[in-house]
């Protein structure tokens, strides 16, 4: 069979492989802002004891409307994330769905990125005109819901591999930050990483910068909730002009690929490191050609990439755009240009790469 247009004989099966394809995107499409409004309203927090429930009992625990609930359990059971039963009219979520829907320490908490997701979506208008004009769409632009949804799908990871696996991969870090040393989190967004590594290094001092100053107050208020805000500090500020001199120990935290000019903040935190300091740069999970990031993990940093970080940098002097997906080669070169002597990449997990400067 051909089509008008085409010089090719289409292959049915193979067209119909891809219409599957493309009807399971459609589905996980729109699923984003269903997942995003379970969060917001409780709704999966409501099922988190697996107990099977009715749609009036999951909107009567949620003070919302039962008409609105039993279509969204509808769709959250023909997508897999509810289970439904059948015989008794009832919901509920499995110990497994619980854990990465409803409890929001999990390692596999999966609701802020659906968060970040309709963030994006709302900001089409923003990134059509980016494209036709090549300029860039700053972070601050964008929905408040991609500050709260990066922050709730980050700091997971953060809080399971942090201060267990990753600062202890670096070399010497774990034992200064145990003695008393001087931080610098930059990029520090929400503050989930400095709050973090606050609270496991309670004898070091931790200032957190960004230069989004809506990011910064609610830093501030994070660190107050968290414990931490007598010891951390919360200033707005950019990479390549932080305060500040001696640091033992500076931290980027999936941030260093959104910036304009990556290499002017590696020659500013070469500056800013004592001797013997160590710079820790983490990145998104990515290989060094493009046909080796055509995977599903690729998938979602390439697409968060085009509407996200990719316009960041644009928006920014030099406008470097290294992408999401820049991988270990182009950062070592972005490192190394910025005056460092030693990369590594000291630890790794499916969503990251985790690097080490020294000077």
């Amino acid at each position: 069979m051909a089509t008008q247009g085409t010089q090719t004989p289409l292959d049915e099966a193979k067209l119909n492989d891809f219409m599957n394809k493309a009807v399971g995107d459609m589905g996980a499409a729109m699923m984003a802002s269903l997942i995003a409004i379970g969060d917001k309203l409780g709704l999966y927090k409501a099922m988190a004891s697996g107990e099977p429930m009715t749609s009036h009992e999951v909107a009567q625990r949620t003070s919302t409307s039962e008409r609105y609930v039993r279509e969204w359990l509808n769709a959250q059971a023909a997508s897999g994330y509810v289970n439904y039963h059948a015989a008794e009219g009832k919901y509920s979520l499995s110990a497994e769905q619980a854990f990465a829907l409803a409890q929001d320490d999990s390692p596999v908490y999966l609701p802020g990125f659906f968060l970040a997701a309709v963030s994006a979506a709302r900001d089409v208008d923003k990134i059509l005109h980016a494209f036709t004009t090549g300029e860039g769409v700053g972070w601050h632009e964008h929905h408040e819901w991609l500050f709260e949804g990066t922050e709730k799908f980050f700091r997971p990871g953060y809080n399971a591999n942090l201060v267990s696996s990753w600062i202890p991969a670096l070399d010497g870090v774990a034992e200064k930050l145990k003695r008393g040393a001087k931080v610098a989190d930059v990029g520090c967004g929400h503050g989930a990483s400095t709050v973090i590594m606050a609270r496991a290094y309670p004898n070091s001092s931790f200032i957190g910068f960004d230069y989004h100053s809506g990011s910064i107050e609610r830093a501030r208020a994070l660190g107050e909730q968290g414990g931490v805000g007598q010891r951390v500090v919360f200033d707005v500020a950019s990479a390549t002009a932080f305060p500040g001199t001696d640091y033992d120990f500076i931290t980027f935290f999936d941030c260093l690929h959104d910036m304009g000019d990556p290499v002017g903040a590696a020659r500013h935190v070469f500056r800013a490191l004592k001797p013997g300091g160590v710079w820790m740069i983490v990145e998104p999970r990515a290989e060094d050609t493009v046909e080796e990031n055509l995977n599903p993990v690729g998938r979602v940093f390439y697409a968060a990439s085009t509407m996200i970080c990719t316009p960041a940098s644009l928006s920014q002097e030099v406008g470097m755009a290294l992408g999401a997906q820049a991988g270990e080669k182009r950062i070592r070169e972005v490192v190394m240009a910025g005056g460092f002597k030693s990369f590594r990449r000291a630890a790794e997990t499916p969503f990251n790469l985790v690097f080490e400067a020294k000077r």
